[in-house]
């Protein structure tokens, strides 16, 4: 038999779209993390003046972040539809409640501007805010527990399968990592009274994610025979062990530099624990795309539209990430009332 002369793209391709989707995905729970945690923390606003000032920080930011998804959405479906078929099958429910969260989030932002009566559409804000994080976090905490597939890689499962206590409490976990970026990008963002009310959210916040990353940590491998089988073998036993070691001393860092008020550092030693958080993750489902049975070689499209897609991909995140860059650069600075 002869030998396939696209067997090296067929094996090599698949890893780098992982790894572009990894890196969108990344950015937009990154920079989208901290829209939803400000959102959700205004529900908590003692007065009108707060929430305006809270909205204000996100006004020239908020829609930008949220690209990072639909290009993330349309590459998981160019270079791997049957991922994105079996995975939007099994996870309906969850979509819908994200998508009506973000759609809320949308419609108040712009009409509370406008509106005299601002009280309903701070209120749609923060419960959009509270839907999408509620619904990513049912939807992270289903892919990381797995999801039946037939031979085919179709989903087998029923419609309430992403309802466990374990993806319950992954999607508790998000929120509250939500809330923790949002506080100390607004202890960043603002001054006075305000900000250090947001030092004491954010203590709050790093405790309460850290008690449930520990959670997640010690009762994945307990629950789930595939991540069991797969976390204890060498070498990935190495990088389990490591990242959680690492996952403490960031959090070590960060409640220390909260203590110490300081502005920048909390923000960057939470984005550092983000940034953990998914290097572990991706290590647990790789190869896999549809965990625990699916890899990214089966289900990948053909190495044509991979390459293709790949083309536009390589021209079009230095542009994402040099206008999201520029943007920050130009809206940096602290708001005020």
């Amino acid at each position: 038999m002869e030998p396939n002369p696209l067997a090296p793209l067929e094996h090599f391709l698949p890893q780098v779209w992982f790894f572009i989707l990894g890196l969108f995905l990344f950015l937009y729970i990154l920079l989208d993390g901290f829209d939803l945690g400000i959102g959700i923390l205004s529900l908590t606003s003692s007065n009108e003046q707060r929430r305006s000032i809270l909205m204000t920080s996100l006004g020239n930011v908020w829609d930008a972040n949220e690209t990072w998804l639909v290009l993330m959405g349309g590459s998981l479906f160019g270079a791997f539809p049957l991922a994105y078929a079996t995975i939007l099958n099994a996870l309906y429910l969850p979509a819908v409640i994200m998508v009506v969260g973000l759609i809320l989030r949308a419609v108040s932002f712009e009409f509370r501007e406008n509106a005299n009566n601002k009280r309903v559409w701070n209120l749609a804000f923060g419960i959009g805010s509270f839907l999408a994080a509620l619904g990513q976090g049912f939807a992270v905490g289903t892919v990381f527990e797995g999801i039946k597939v037939d031979a085919a890689g179709h989903f087998a499962g029923g419609m309430w399968d992403w309802l466990t206590w374990h993806s319950v409490l992954v999607a508790l976990t998000l929120i509250q990592g939500y809330v923790l970026i949002g506080s100390t990008y607004l202890i960043y963002k603002t001054t006075g009274e305000l900000q250090q009310t947001h030092y004491r959210t954010a203590t709050i916040a790093a405790w309460t994610t850290f008690i449930g990353a520990v959670l997640i940590t010690i009762s994945a491998p307990i629950f789930h025979e595939h991540l069991r089988a797969q976390l204890f073998q060498p070498p990935l036993f190495y990088v389990f062990a490591a990242i959680p070691a690492l996952g403490v001393l960031l959090v070590f860092l960060l409640l220390r530099s909260l203590q110490k008020r300081e502005e920048v550092m909390p923000l960057v030693w939470t984005f550092l624990l983000f940034l953990m958080s998914f290097i572990g993750l991706g290590f647990v489902i790789f190869p896999n795309i549809i965990p625990p049975s699916v890899t990214i070689y089966e289900a990948s499209a053909s190495p044509s539209a991979q390459v293709f897609m790949l083309i536009f991909v390589a021209f079009l995140i230095p542009i994402m990430l040099a206008y999201n860059l520029y943007n920050y650069l130009v809206f940096r600075g602290k708001v005020v009332a």
